[in-house]
């Protein structure tokens, strides 16, 4: 609630001042004021337009595609913060004339349409602003309807004031408003970042730095208070990640002292471009450092190309399973010394304990199956677990039988970057059985002696193996490649904005 509280006041505040003061304009020219009203309230329909058409196309979407959705509107709420603060730094004191000039631009046209786009325009920029962020804003907060609370407080509080200060009933410091109220949405800003970063990673786009780092659940326990400070408002979770917290403080260091820096203390115009060189020098020696002396090893892949299956029926572990071959993989399956080839066959990928595996299916169909040409009645009970199978008897159907054996079934093989996840071979056969008083043939399905899986304990231990590998080359990818190019970039603005500054005020000295 305090989070969209303080954007609906900051926001709300901000556009009644433009209003206001276009409304003041026209009035000491003796205009009328309906068709700034007019433009508005188009502008007004058009940014609640705005923000109900994203969060309804947000909840209608499935879950990754909302996680995708919510991480693209989270990017723009905190591009519009950011915006909002840097202008309004930049521009609050010239905002009364430039708005004056555009309004008395209006008049001179003679068009009341005019005077109408002019306020559409001026109140829409602010409307779609606050649109975006109250909408990021409600997704990561954790009771929507106190949320909306919020922001209509916010936004009746706003116009309150605004019309007052149209009025001349009081007066504020509208620097020390803004600045507060912008170091506040630095904060809320850079808790999007997080939230944006997480919302990526559980859409699939973001998977570097997914280390945990602290865990912060004995400073704001689920459903306190403190939980709904820290995550409801600052959006900063129990459990954050590595590239959320690294995320998080490069955007509100900067951010929070562009606000907070006094402006007595601020360079003069000749040392501007120095420090300017010198903050881009450091960030390029920081981005060099990261990429020569960052952690290049990896711990190794583990050595699944081998597992050792076990019998299906008794759980006895029995020789071994390799895979080999790149394109055209096989798997050789070796028992007591004698090795069996079977050619694999792809069937794509699927998610199986956990992981995206490449699923491979080898016909063992083609085997001999092996088993006697006559069964008596034990033989059959034997290989039915005990029972007879339904509808023989040994008084009706008293044997011996006739057996057909029909070798059936397959091994599928589930393997990551080459490394066995898992493997499971349900060889069996079908025996049709004729004569021994029987009217007519019956088939059943008998497993074989040589069915086996692979444990379930080789399947957790290298999916964990795996994960803990591909962690480790996305945090080095993440320090030795990613953030030097962050900072890279960095340095290159700063040289950029510094060789502006020289040009300007090399052009602005006096001649010799």
């Amino acid at each position: 609630m305090l989070a969209t509280f303080v954007i609906g006041l900051r926001e709300g505040l901000e556009a009644a001042l433009i209003v206001g003061m276009i409304a003041a304009f026209l009035r000491r020219n003796g205009s009328s004021l309906k068709p700034m009203w007019l433009g508005v309230g188009a502008a007004v329909l058009l940014s609640a337009l705005v923000g109900i058409t994203l969060e309804v196309v947000s909840a209608a979407l499935p879950q990754q595609q909302q996680e995708a959705m919510e991480t693209v509107i989270g990017v723009a709420a905190v591009v519009i913060v950011t915006f909002m603060v840097l202008w309004m730094s930049k521009n609050a004191r010239s905002m009364k004339t430039v708005l004056e000039t555009h309004a008395g631009s209006a008049l001179k046209g003679g068009s009341i349409f005019a005077m109408a786009g002019m306020a559409f325009l001026a109140v829409l920029r602010e409307g779609v602003e606050t649109a975006v962020f109250m909408v990021a804003a409600f997704q990561s907060s954790l009771d929507p309807l106190a949320a909306g609370g919020g922001a209509i407080l916010g936004l009746a509080i706003a116009a309150g004031i605004g019309f007052l200060l149209f009025r001349g009933a009081i007066k504020i410091n509208l620097a020390k408003f803004f600045t507060v109220t912008g170091a506040f949405l630095v904060f809320v800003a850079a808790g999007l970042v997080m939230k944006s970063l997480r919302t990526a990673h559980e859409a699939g786009w973001v998977n570097i730095g997914q280390d945990a780092t602290v865990n912060l659940a004995w400073l704001a326990p689920n459903g306190s208070a403190r939980s709904a400070i820290l995550t409801g408002v600052f959006g900063i979770p129990n459990d954050p990640r590595a590239i959320e917290v690294l995320g998080w403080a490069l955007y509100l260091i900067p951010m929070l002292a562009f606000v907070l820096w006094p402006r007595t203390w601020r360079p003069s115009a000749v040392r501007l471009p120095r420090i300017q060189f010198a903050a881009a020098a450091t960030l390029g020696v920081a981005a060099i450092a990261l990429a020569m002396f960052a952690p290049l090893s990896v711990p190794a892949a583990p050595s699944g190309s081998s597992a050792t299956p076990a019998n299906t029926s008794s759980d006895q572990a029995f020789g071994t399973l390799r895979v080999t071959g790149g394109t055209s993989p096989e798997l050789l399956v070796s028992v007591e010394g004698a090795e069996t080839s079977h050619a694999l066959t792809s069937h794509g990928t699927q998610s199986h304990a956990g992981r995206t595996a490449s699923v491979y299916t080898a016909d063992v169909a083609s085997s001999k199956a092996g088993g006697p040409d006559k069964l008596s009645i034990t033989d059959l009970a034997g290989l039915n677990g005990g029972r007879l199978p339904v509808g023989i008897s040994s008084t009706s159907n008293p044997g011996p039988f006739a057996a057909d054996w029909q070798p059936q079934g397959e091994i599928t093989v589930w393997l990551v970057d080459g490394v066995i996840l898992d493997a499971v071979n349900n060889q069996g056969s079908t025996l049709t059985l004729s004569g021994g008083g029987l009217s007519t043939s019956r088939t059943m399905v008998v497993a074989s002696d040589g069915a086996w899986h692979v444990p379930d304990t080789h399947v957790q231990s290298v999916a964990t193996e795996l994960s803990a590998h591909e962690g480790a080359q996305a945090e080095i990818v993440l320090w030795s490649i990613y953030l030097p190019i962050v900072f890279t970039f960095a340095a290159l603005i700063l040289v950029r904005a510094g060789r502006r500054n020289r040009r300007q005020l090399l052009a602005t000295a006096p001649s010799p």
